[in-house]
């Protein structure tokens, strides 16, 4: 009996160090609950667009408070923020817009968007596919980040178009040759573009 109860607790002993020894989880996923993308032509008014997701993984859906409306033949700087708005604005996991620019060797946004809607860049982006992006910050490797890039809309009108953002999370595994197929998404959102 003596030796059962020694076995007991010798096994209950050697699976607590066991759990004990299991290592932190590392690199996790940010959770965004908002998404604000700013449109700022030179000398013009900025175009606001949001997305708000409040209980971030929850049951709510995700809310896009309306289209992207650019003007023809403009350019514009195109600056993203992220929070988490699961926490409070002074605590440090609020800002995500930070921890990614932090973490740029982890992260990178991509782009795609309805074929014409842009003459720089050109094309339809670089989700899915070699399309470029103007870049306009980069990560201590000097590769592209994408809070901050350019954008020329197209001479013509256009209404109905797409405008899709993914942030990819790629621990270990960016590079120059990575792709918007590597990494788990951070944030993945397809907004109505108009180009007036």
């Amino acid at each position: 009996m003596k030796n059962l109860i020694f076995l007991s607790i010798f096994t209950v002993s050697l699976f607590l160090v066991g759990c004990d020894d299991d290592p932190e989880p590392e690199n996790i996923p940010e959770l965004i609950t908002k998404a604000t993308l700013t449109f700022s032509p030179t000398g013009g008014a900025p175009v606001v667009v949001t997305a708000t997701d409040p209980d971030g993984e929850g049951p709510q859906d995700l809310q896009i408070d309306g289209p992207i409306n650019l003007t023809k033949g403009t350019v514009y700087t195109l600056t993203i923020e992220l929070i988490n708005g699961l926490y409070e604005p002074d605590e440090e996991e609020y800002d995500i817009t930070e921890e990614v620019r932090e973490e740029g060797d982890e992260h990178q946004l991509f782009f795609s968007w309805s074929d014409g809607s842009f003459s720089s860049p050109t094309g339809t982006g670089n989700i899915g596919s070699n399309g470029s992006v103007n870049y306009q910050d980069e990560d201590d490797n000097g590769l592209p980040i994408g809070l901050t890039t350019s954008w020329t809309t197209a001479g013509t009108s256009a209404s109905g178009k797409s405008f899709r953002v993914v942030l990819k999370h790629q621990p270990d595994i960016k590079s120059a040759t990575s792709t918007s197929n590597d990494g788990e998404s951070d944030l993945d959102i397809t907004f109505t573009l108009n180009i007036n």
